[in-house]
């Protein structure tokens, strides 16, 4: 398969641009991942695929300072739990920002990177990672 026949399979692989998870229609619970039954409701539950709106703020975060060989060049990053504004929780790096100016309650939005490239073909992997939003101000007149 040529690079560009892989790089297309990717982007038909819609999943991996979204957060998808489950709504619980009985509950109203969120899930990620997708779960095959609620844990709350049990069989009376009813799951609905959910798409995320990958908005949130960080939960907890640790600085990564020395990390496996796929990701020595990223140090330091930052690996952080975000609950979404649904409710669920999930872990995900934290990019676009000094690792140093990570804060708990920090605003963040999904943002779909690179993750790593596996073998000598270079078939690059992507997935979500959350950077900050930025605050808006009033325009200077």
């Amino acid at each position: 398969m040529a690079e560009q026949g892989v790089a297309q399979v990717w982007r038909r692989i819609k999943s991996m641009y979204r957060i998808e998870g489950n709504k619980c229609e009985t509950c109203s619970t969120h899930y990620f991942p997708p779960r095959p039954v609620c844990p709350e409701c049990r069989r009376k539950g009813k799951l609905e695929l959910y798409t995320f709106k990958g908005l949130g703020e960080i939960y907890s975060f640790s600085i990564v300072r020395q990390a496996p060989d796929d990701f020595k060049r990223q140090m330091p990053y930052v690996i952080a739990q975000v609950e979404l504004d649904e409710g669920t929780r999930l872990t995900a790096q934290i990019v676009n920002v000094d690792p140093e100016d990570v804060e708990i309650g920090m605003r963040v939005r999904a943002c779909f990177r690179k993750i790593k490239e596996f073998g000598r073909g270079g078939i690059i992997v992507y997935g979500y990672k959350f950077e900050p939003v930025m605050k808006v101000t009033g325009h200077k007149q």
